[in-house]
């Protein structure tokens, strides 16, 4: 059975170091889709720059024209913060306890797992691909990694996808895309330009929209 990846995220916006990581790990491991899930309100970070409306047509722009990825909006359908658990769990309960889930997650991402709500319940729904950039150190001797998250990493890690629908942890070396998507409000705030960090038709429609701009809610 092919494998759903899951790719949550505020997306504000959306860019080209968002699309290569899905697209990385999206054949990397096989996956028959990757769903963009746009966050509405993130308990892990301070509120989205830009109201969800704006940052869902964006993904959906972003992803268009490419056939391994979808959007799903449940987050911003769904009262309330945007806990992965509860996305997880809304997700097994209309696919099924088969279906192999990976959540996928860059590295900074990963390490603060520890921090999520119910944490250690999302390998009961989940396996989790971690993206890392080239020369980072990514294992159990990290520095980095808080010992909950070391002791977990060290029972769940494996190389290869694994068969099951649940449960691993693996990592996959991505190309380097040093971009951020809060380095593009800025340039944008300043009157510069982001062309080439993302999509024509994302910058097109911030454009559209005067969004990042002074005084655009």
């Amino acid at each position: 059975m092919q494998a759903i990846g899951l790719f949550g995220g505020t997306f504000d916006p959306i860019h080209f170091g968002h699309l290569r990581l899905a697209q990385e790990l999206g054949e990397s491991l096989g996956l028959s889709e990757v769903r963009f899930i746009p966050a509405a309100r993130p308990p892990h970070r301070s509120e989205p720059h830009t109201p969800a409306k704006h940052r869902v047509k964006m993904a959906r722009l972003a992803i268009a024209d490419n056939s391994l990825f979808t959007l799903d909006a449940r987050e911003i359908e769904r009262a309330g913060p945007s806990y992965t658990f509860d996305t997880l769990t809304s997700l097994r309960a209309e696919l099924g306890a088969k279906i192999p889930f990976y959540l996928l997650l860059g590295a900074d991402a990963f390490l603060g797992l520890p921090s999520w709500h119910r944490w250690r319940e999302l390998f009961g729904l989940a396996h989790i691909a971690v993206a890392y950039r080239p020369g980072f150190t990514l294992d159990a001797g990290s520095p980095l990694m808080a010992p909950e998250l070391r002791a977990e990493w060290q029972q769940r890690y494996c190389a290869d996808p694994s068969s099951g629908a649940y449960g691993t942890i693996l990592s996959r070396e991505i190309t380097a895309l040093d971009i951020s998507a809060s380095a593009i409000r800025e340039q944008l705030a300043l009157g510069g330009s982001p062309r080439y960090l993302l999509p024509d038709s994302v910058l097109g429609y911030i454009h559209q929209h005067k969004l990042y701009t002074s005084g655009i809610a």
